[in-house]
């Protein structure tokens, strides 16, 4: 599985950075090519074509539109560079940090031009109606990012919203991903949307997996400073549920610890794991993000009858789901 991946990875590579991109106005293009350069796994697009084998082998036909969700994901990623104010992507400068904010709008905004481009080499009768899909994806994920920096002024969200908030500003792409494929392979809208919804509710535990990692993981596997969640006052599910289950002195001291500007942030992170722990906060989240898992694999029930090879999608989303970073 590992070396089929790799031969995906590198053809959706190699596809990208032939793109046309030493055009005038260089400020214009130059972040452009920048940011399709810094690498990344390529999930969403891997995705689209596992989905697409799961009906047909030729998924070099599909090369094109698949990286047109690729190129939508980057452009979020520089809009929202802008948003957070992150000063790195990929260990990279941001966009915004390596020219200014008005070349990363204008160029963010050209990436989702040129992922339209790609959308309209698919070769699908209905294309309109592939049209409609990606369209209220875009709308839903952008939706999630107002949502997720609404959370940023609130003390306190409640679970649902939590998950719905992901489920729009992560998850739908991952099963538009999936759609996309299956529908460019010969599944019908009805079994492309089973393929959809497992998508979403595997990339909600994916979210779910990465905030518990952020807690607990190792940080020279995670990449990332752990409890960076914690000295952020993040709202993942974590939080919403200490701040919902805590009471009487716990209450306060979580309380005091996220109001806490001065705080030494390895002692907040040690304070807040032993708020967690009490709580039995880790557990919780684990059944969470366990309950999404088991409802994706449960979509794909739907279409065993069939003459579906779902055995490498199956397997490539399992190995996600075990990594420990």
């Amino acid at each position: 599985m590992t070396d089929e991946i790799k031969v995906f990875q590198d053809k959706l590579t190699e596809r990208l950075l032939e793109l046309d991109l030493e055009k005038e106005p260089k400020e214009l293009y130059q972040p452009i090519h920048y940011t399709l350069s810094l690498g990344g796994k390529r999930m969403r697009p891997i995705l689209a074509i596992m989905a697409y084998q799961c009906c047909a082998k030729d998924w070099e036909k599909i090369i094109e539109p698949a990286l047109a969700i690729e190129l939508f994901h980057n452009f979020t990623l520089i809009h929202d560079d802008i948003m957070d104010e992150a000063p790195l992507r990929r260990g990279q400068p941001t966009v915004y940090k390596k020219w200014n904010k008005d070349i990363a709008i204008l160029s963010g905004d050209v990436l989702m031009v040129m992922a339209y481009d790609l959308l309209m080499k698919a070769e699908y009768d209905d294309f309109k109606y592939l049209l409609r899909l990606f369209n209220r994806c875009a709308i839903e994920v952008c939706e999630g990012q107002q949502l997720d920096m609404n959370f940023e002024e609130k003390y306190s969200v409640s679970e649902g919203d939590y998950l719905e908030m992901i489920r729009l500003k992560t998850a739908v792409l991952l099963g538009f991903s999936l759609e996309l494929g299956g529908l460019l392979g010969g599944m019908s809208k009805e079994e492309a949307a089973h393929v959809r919804d497992f998508g979403v509710n595997i990339g909600i535990g994916f979210q779910l997996k990465d905030d518990l990692l952020d807690v607990y993981g190792d940080a020279q596997k995670f990449g990332k400073q752990v409890g960076g969640d914690i000295i952020a006052n993040k709202k993942t599910l974590l939080l919403i549920k200490a701040i919902e289950l805590a009471e009487g002195k716990q209450k306060l001291d979580l309380h005091n610890l996220m109001a806490d500007k001065a705080i030494d942030p390895d002692v907040k992170v040690r304070k807040m794991k032993e708020i967690y722990k009490d709580l039995n906060i880790e557990t919780i989240a684990e059944k969470a993000m366990n309950d999404h898992f088991e409802k994706g694999f449960e979509q794909l029930k739907a279409l065993e009858e069939g003459s579906y090879n779902l055995k490498p999608l199956k397997q490539f989303t399992e190995a996600l789901i075990a990594r420990d970073h």
